[in-house]
């Protein structure tokens, strides 16, 4: 059985012409039988790819060669089938939508805090500790007494956060997290153009906390949303225990399954009033045909639109 290889990467780096290295990019991943998304923006390249080792290494290899993308943060994980459908590299307004002009954390962003250091860190009384991720990621997992701003989106956080200035500034430290560490990367940058000098976050995100720290040491309760097939990942990066709810893209524990509005493969609770019978029954067509593919031995490009594209949708997903 084929094991993939997932990379999560990124960089702020600086592209004068992202649209130059769309083509050459494409084309190398399709060449190589990789699957995934990735963004490219004056403000540099954030993706998930996956794909067999050795492919994933020479895309890896090639994005290092772009302007400032040698230092190219990445963080493997494994899957044992394929977690993307299909191949995108898009071009963007920025590689995570923060929706605020001149924050540019090539220009100054947080601190970098290692996982060895990050529980001593939002283990001090004198820090605050702030999740940037969106509620539905949230729900699933975080690290003990860290707020969570309650956002739908990445882009809503600098007003949640204008909100509570004043009652966040009282602590000396802000530490922020994400799943990859884009989105903190980028909230730092936020604060520190809002002022904040004391802001820190976690060096490559939970995904690195989780791959890197023990279980027995960890501070973090849950599992990890992550924006592709496996739904959830937990320590040592190992599959979780959510499935995706294919009405509304939510991960579903096995107490939301067992709710009586989960239907398979249609909706659940959480969306399961917003949908009428009419989209109902084409929700349970859909997986209706994927479970007839699936007993052929094939894959279904219908398997769940929204969450084959979830991760592109979000542009967020680290």
């Amino acid at each position: 059985m084929t094991e993939f290889t997932v990379a999560a990467l990124y960089r702020f780096a600086r592209f004068d012409n992202p649209e130059a290295l769309r083509a050459p990019l494409l084309e190398l991943c399709t060449a190589h039988g990789v699957k995934g998304t990735i963004l490219l923006a004056h403000e540099g390249v954030n993706g998930t790819i996956a794909g067999e080792k050795a492919s994933i290494v020479d895309i890896v290899e090639h994005i290092r060669t772009l302007p400032d993308c040698a230092d190219l943060d990445v963080k493997y994980s494994h899957a044992d089938a394929m977690p993307f459908y299909r191949m995108k590299v898009r071009i963007k307004k920025e590689i995570v939508t923060l929706g605020v002009a001149g924050i540019d954390p090539n220009e100054q962003a947080g601190t970098y805090v290692p996982p060895e250091d990050w529980n001593a860190l939002i283990s001090d009384p004198d820090t605050i500790v702030i999740d940037t991720r969106n509620d539905y990621e949230v729900a699933i997992g975080s690290f003990k007494g860290a707020i969570n701003p309650a956002t739908a989106n990445f882009s809503d956080f600098p007003a949640w956060f204008r909100a509570q200035k004043d009652t966040l500034t009282a602590a000396p430290k802000i530490a922020m997290f994400c799943t990859g560490g884009i989105r903190c990367e980028k909230s730092t940058a936020f604060l520190k153009a809002e002022g904040i000098e004391q802001v820190y976050h976690l060096q490559g995100g939970i995904l690195r906390y989780l791959e890197t720290i023990p279980q027995t040491e960890s501070l973090w309760d849950g599992e990890c949303f992550v924006f592709d097939q496996r739904v959830s990942v937990g320590h040592g990066l190992e599959i979780g225990t959510h499935i995706l709810c294919h009405g509304c893209r939510k991960p579903l524990s096995e107490d939301d399954i067992d709710l009586p509005d989960y239907v398979e493969g249609v909706c659940c609770a959480s969306c399961h009033d917003a949908r009428d019978d009419s989209r109902r029954q084409r929700y349970a067509e859909r997986h209706k045909q994927v479970k007839l593919a699936a007993s052929r031995g094939s894959g279904h490009i219908g398997v769940d639109p929204r969450k084959a594209t979830a991760w592109d949708k979000q542009s967020d997903g680290q």
